[in-house]
């Protein structure tokens, strides 16, 4: 690991934007204290605090939507994260595949809901297949 800091004594709450790895898509913005903070660079699973809630919740915990971390970036300024994620299923809790859907500049694009995306094509399913039984 390298020796970014992060200054939890001035910021309490860091922004956290969850990109798909993959397709590059941005997927939903949450926030972390240095506790969901820690959890996650342990699990390689993308931990938030909820401010409704006042707690840790794991992305997914109740869903099974969860975000396998691959990589993690901080901004400039140290204060706002990148998490570069492998989501499975919805990231939205209202079942969309982003919490990014409601178009208010340009015209309505369609809303894509996670049931109707394939996580991976049928190629790609091939070649994982191939890749774990080498």
């Amino acid at each position: 690991m390298n020796n970014i800091q992060i200054d939890w004594e001035r910021i309490k709450l860091l922004p956290v934007i969850a990109q798909d790895f993959e397709s590059r898509e941005v997927l939903m913005l949450a926030f972390m204290n240095e506790e969901a903070y820690n959890l996650t660079l342990q699990t390689k699973f993308a931990h938030y605090f909820s401010r409704s809630k006042q707690r840790i919740w794991k992305k997914g915990e109740t869903s099974g939507n969860t975000q396998s971390v691959k990589e993690i970036f901080l901004d400039c300024d140290s204060d706002t994260l990148l998490l570069k994620v492998e989501q499975k299923g919805a990231a939205c809790h209202t079942g969309n595949k982003t919490c990014f859907f409601k178009n208010i500049l340009l015209p309505k694009s369609p809303q894509i809901k996670a049931e109707n995306v394939p996580n991976y094509d049928t190629i790609d399913k091939l070649y994982h297949t191939i890749q774990e039984r080498k």
